[in-house]
């Protein structure tokens, strides 16, 4: 692709010094249509010739010489027509950087505002409605391609090629100024005491008790989504503070209001939280600190899943006044670790995100397996994942058995966040799949190497949201994953399952260290388990079934009955 692009410069300069104006125009064209294809086919290409010098800016300047050249050729530099040419390209790119700077003073003012909401009634900011997308492009890109009219002109001549600098020049400098009235409107917006007022008085307006607090990228807004339905359906009015711009955008399909608080000072300054009496954290990050200033909130960690992983009882969880798990079994991690969370501070209140799963298969008549891997943590010490050591190997064997399973591949969000080899794997199992699902539409008869039924199976790819989680559970029957909160909430399906042993521990050992993998089946990195579980008999209902119990507490009363009971003790104050 950077052959074909680059390459069409040498062509136009030799056209243009021919002149050869019926060449210069169709390689021209083709230049464009690759300047438009390139960064669809091959994402990084523009970042790579960006560092190497070769910009998108640069290339079109480039192109408009040559076609200032071959007007010269034709037209002979000393015509007033070649001048004109001249004059109007340049007059082409002032006009881009008028846009361009107009296009980022908007993008400033909006995304500079102290405080962001969803689901708030703001409207007496007049927030202005945002102009279309390619128009606000602070980049001005599309502004670039409308010297197609005088570069593509200049094969029929310099009148041509003028005129078509004018009508180009004209069109760029209308698009330029209707951005001047969205700036116009957004100026009351850099007003930041008014700003924070009037959402402060929205605030207030809600008056939120129960505040769910939120900082980390956007891969890990899962981390927080979890929770919104749960928060939604207690007795208490729930709010959500941000600290990042754009998270609400991946917590979206809630109705609970956010507000997104980006300084630190402007967070702990924020009085309108004044009334809330908790405030929940499901992530132990460093901003945390900013809320946990406020003394009148007490804290609890929530956490983003109840697993064996390290961070379901990590020391810095004593920071906060309580701690939240689902069942004995998070009280008794913290036990055995020993990490200084008093006992007396854990409270068990279920894990109420649990109650759409189902304890029945799919009823296909072919059985799923879903393989959920963890990522690969933030150190060694934390490594959990199976995607680099076995994961391909795994799926393979998935996709060979006989009789044939139909896979679900849903990797962890932040996979490849640390350990690029794990995006690589990520990459050859996706591939797999994706070649099982090919051969199969190529073979559409029995006759051409695959069996009917294996013809009715459709495999899966989860690289995103959707599919749910727990809507994967429900459409599996089995599951194979590493040790994380996954095996745990599968335990609520009661169906069979494995548990990778990445690090090869003893299997007694394992059983000790990780308690949620005990109704489980192990495998080992040589895959020398995984027929047993897949073909065998279930011996470990029974097991599942009292594990669950240990994990998540009694069935009676349910789990969100349990939440909300916990937060009516925090408001009564014991």
């Amino acid at each position: 692709m950077i052959a074909a692009l680059l390459g069409c410069y040498p062509a136009l300069l030799v056209s243009a010094l021919w002149p050869a104006p019926l060449l210069f125009g169709a390689v021209a064209v083709a230049s464009y249509a690759v300047e438009l294809v390139a960064p669809r086919a091959a994402r990084p290409l523009p970042d790579l010739l960006g560092k190497v010098h070769l910009g998108i800016t640069l290339r079109f300047l480039v192109r408009e010489t040559l076609a200032l050249l071959l007007v010269a050729r034709t037209a002979g530099a000393e015509s007033p027509w070649f001048v004109a040419l001249a004059a109007g390209v340049l007059a082409l790119h002032a006009v881009r950087a008028l846009h361009t700077g107009l296009a980022m003073r908007l993008r400033q003012t909006l995304s500079h505002m102290p405080v962001t909401t969803r689901n708030l009634d703001v409207s007496a900011l007049r927030i202005p409605k945002m102009p279309p997308r390619r128009l606000r492009d602070a980049r001005s890109v599309p502004f670039l391609y409308l010297d197609a009219l005088p570069v593509l002109g200049a094969v029929h001549g310099a009148v041509l090629a003028t005129l078509g600098a004018g009508v180009a020049l004209v069109a760029g400098l209308a698009a330029a100024l209707a951005l001047i009235p969205y700036v116009r409107r957004a100026l009351p917006l850099t007003d930041r005491a008014n700003v924070l007022r009037v959402v402060g008085e929205q605030v207030e307006r809600y008056a939120p008790e129960i505040i769910l607090y939120f900082s980390g990228a956007t891969a890990a807004a899962y981390q927080a989504r979890m929770w919104l339905p749960t928060l939604e359906r207690i007795d208490r009015r729930a709010i959500v503070v941000l600290r990042e711009r754009g998270m609400a955008a991946h917590l979206e399909g809630t109705s609970l209001p956010m507000v997104c608080i980006p300084s630190s000072a402007d967070l702990m300054s924020f009085r309108a939280l004044a009334g809330a009496r908790l405030c929940l954290y499901v992530a132990n990050v460093g901003r945390n600190v900013h809320m946990l200033r406020i003394p009148t909130l007490r804290s609890a960690f929530l956490n983003h899943g109840d697993s064996d992983k390290e961070a379901s009882f990590n020391p810095f969880s004593r920071v906060y006044d309580e701690v939240w798990v689902a069942g004995p079994a998070g009280r008794d991690r913290y036990r055995r670790a020993k990490v200084g969370v008093r006992d007396e501070n854990i409270h068990e209140v279920g894990r109420p995100q649990l109650e759409g799963i189902s304890t029945e298969g799919p009823g296909l008549p072919y059985r799923t397996v879903l393989y959920a891997p963890t990522w690969e943590g933030w150190n060694d010490d934390l490594f959990h994942t199976s995607l680099i050591t076995m994961g391909p190997r795994l799926v393979r064997a998935l996709l060979d058995h006989r009789p044939p399973l139909r896979v679900i591949y849903k990797p962890h969000p932040l996979t490849g966040h640390r350990d690029k080899s794990a995006t690589r794997a990520h990459r050859k199992i996706v591939a797999m799949i994706e070649a099982a699902e090919l051969a199969k539409s190529k073979a559409r008869h029995p006759s051409h190497g695959a069996g009917e039924e294996a013809q009715r199976i459709r495999h899966l790819i989860v690289d995103g949201p959707e599919p749910h989680l727990y809507d994967c559970f429900n459409e599996c029957d089995l599951l194979i994953s590493d040790i994380s909160s996954v095996v745990a909430d599968f335990l609520a399906s009661e169906k069979p399952y494995a548990v990778t042993n990445v690090a090869g521990l003893p299997e007694a050992a394992f059983h000790e260290r990780y308690p949620s993998a005990e109704a489980g089946v192990l495998l080992g990195e040589d895959l020398s388990n995984l027929a047993e579980f897949l073909d065998g008999d279930d011996t470990l209902a029974g097991a599942r079934v009292k594990l669950r119990s240990q994990l998540f507490g009694p069935e009676y009363p349910d789990a969100l009955a349990r939440f909300n009971a916990a937060v009516e003790r925090v408001f009564a104050g014991s």
